[in-house]
């Protein structure tokens, strides 16, 4: 059972723990690495692919086209693409890691959900996270986004992570 806790990079009130600009993006970017995967789920391409596209699905998104390829010897690289953005990932089965993208756009998605279960599914035993909040105008409407602080999957609550606009 991967080391994933519920709260880990899901703060339940973003408001609350973020402030009420993290409210304002139009999109959420979860950047995810997980270690100490299941090689062979890894580097099936069925696997994979069936992996993201229910991921996709438990994240409340909209599958409109998936686009897989697998490596010889080993590895898969993949994108679902959603109607509200994508998921991607590109595995390595020889290290039992997979670097995945989850963004999706809009209030009726939570791309933590896809996130957990795809590591679950991977069988991963650890999971770094960074959420990025996108496409968040300033006042003259130029638009950025604001880093979230790394998760390792073992932090307890993301309740006092720490912000930064790059810009």
């Amino acid at each position: 059972m991967p080391n994933l806790s519920p709260e880990v990079g899901t703060p339940q009130n973003h408001a609350s723990c973020m402030g009420a600009e993290w409210l304002n993006a139009l999109g959420t970017h979860i950047i995810v690495e997980l270690s100490e995967c299941e090689p062979s789920i890894l580097s099936d391409v069925d696997k994979v692919t069936n992996i993201l596209v229910r991921a996709a699905k438990e994240a409340n998104a909209e599958v409109l086209q998936t686009a897989f390829h697998r490596f010889n010897p080993q590895g898969v690289s993949g994108v679902v693409v959603i109607a509200e953005s994508h998921l991607s990932i590109h595995t390595w089965p020889e290290y039992g890691y997979a670097a995945m993208d989850i963004y999706t756009c809009g209030d009726h998605t939570d791309p933590w959900k896809a996130c957990r279960f795809a590591a679950e599914q991977f069988q991963a035993k650890q999971m770094l996270t960074t959420e990025v909040r996108r496409g968040m105008p300033d006042e003259a409407g130029v638009f950025s986004h604001v880093v979230g602080k790394k998760s390792t999957g073992i932090e307890p609550s993301a309740k006092n992570r720490k912000l930064s606009v790059v810009r």
